[in-house]
């Protein structure tokens, strides 16, 4: 009888450092997953912004039809706004008048090597998640 308590506890001990690691690996998933989804929604809001800007008149401290520009106002205004936990955003170049690109990429201490590239156009917002 005492083999068999043993042998019960062994297997038990076993399927819970089973469950355990699971866990972690499903844990460090989700988070991944939480992190490219807060990346592409900012990238996304600061799309939308970029697109309000291209409306507004340059006498009203818009873009006036152009996105040239955009990355001047979004440096000084907008940049501390979209600070996040999990990623930095930058506009790469000041655009042209028809489009403009911003990247976002996860903060360092995370250890995630994709980045998200979001091309806004005048019409269209349209974010990627780019792997190595």
């Amino acid at each position: 009888m005492g083999q068999q308590q043993l042998l019960l506890i062994v297997l038990g001990v076993i399927l819970v450092g089973v469950a355990v690691v699971l866990g972690i690996q499903y844990f460090g998933t989700g988070a991944e997953e939480g992190a490219k989804n807060e990346l592409l929604a900012h990238s996304q809001i600061i799309g939308s912004t970029a697109q309000e800007w291209f409306n507004k008149p340059a006498s009203m401290d818009g873009g006036g039809l152009t996105f040239a520009g955009f990355k001047a106002y979004f440096d000084d205004k907008l940049l501390k706004l979209h600070s996040t936990t999990y990623g930095d955003y930058t506009i790469p170049d000041d655009g042209d008048a028809t489009s403009i690109v911003i990247l976002a990429t996860p903060k360092g201490a995370t250890g995630y090597t994709w980045t998200v590239s979001t091309t806004v156009k005048v019409d269209s917002v349209n974010a990627v998640i780019d792997y190595p």
